[in-house]
């Protein structure tokens, strides 16, 4: 497919309805034609196997639409895996909100095959003080890295720097809750241990709470390790 063509195909795929409602849940995104996700991972399958290299050096930025087109296609298109780790992180310069970062980060299923090396670089972005770039670094090891082998590892870089927003703090407890079902004891120790700020805290044991793969028992522990949040009159 050529560029033009990629875009008329959006156009001819776009919801005005969905990108309203879409445009609702994703504060500061950018444009939105519509376009729902099945559609526009199918489109970067299609690409993917064809001039892709063409494709991502004629991509425009225009829409959220063909921001996370541009995603998948880094994601799913075979080329070295040194070369992938730029564009993904070429790709992670332009996320500006939640769902660029998430909906993208499953996409980038090849950091599974060298994961140490992967690790290493995913660094500067756990350790960032941009909220985007540390969700992109949580939650790209809560989709990729919750192994046996690493579990310590996520478990440490989760709790080594406070959030600096919103966003990277729900990240932070969204990998907590998940990584409590898989490994409880590991995570139980974090909760106990006073690790986390206490926002933080509170928002993992929700998640926890509401989970429908925590036993009974556990939400009842885990409730009692809420902490009291004072805030500022």
């Amino acid at each position: 497919m050529t560029y033009p063509e990629i875009k008329n195909f959006l156009r001819e795929h776009a919801d005005a309805r969905y990108a309203a409602f879409s445009a609702a849940l994703v504060p500061g995104a950018r444009p939105m034609i519509g376009v729902r996700l099945p559609v526009l991972r199918s489109l970067a399958k299609t690409i993917s196997r064809e001039d892709w290299r063409t494709y991502m050096d004629e991509a425009e930025d225009d829409s959220f639409e063909e921001v996370l087109l541009q995603g998948f296609v880094a994601g799913m298109a075979r080329m070295p895996f040194e070369e992938q780790l730029m564009r993904m992180a070429a790709y992670v310069r332009k996320v500006t909100d939640w769902s660029l970062c998430d909906s993208s980060c499953v996409s980038f299923k090849f950091v599974r095959k060298r994961r140490e090396e992967a690790w290493a670089f995913l660094q500067p972005y756990l350790y960032s003080t941009a909220e985007f770039s540390r969700r992109f670094g949580v939650v790209m090891l809560l989709s990729h890295f919750f192994t046996d082998d690493f579990v310590h590892r996520v478990l440490e870089a989760c709790t080594a720097v406070p959030p600096v927003g919103y966003y990277d703090t729900m990240a932070v407890a969204w990998a907590i809750s998940v990584c409590y079902v898989k490994y409880p004891e590991q995570t139980r120790s974090v909760l106990v241990g006073g690790k986390l700020n206490d926002e933080t805290q509170n928002k993992a044991i929700q998640k926890i709470v509401d989970s429908f793969r925590v036993t009974a028992e556990d939400k009842s522990f885990v409730r009692t390790l809420r902490r009291t949040v004072r805030r500022n009159s």
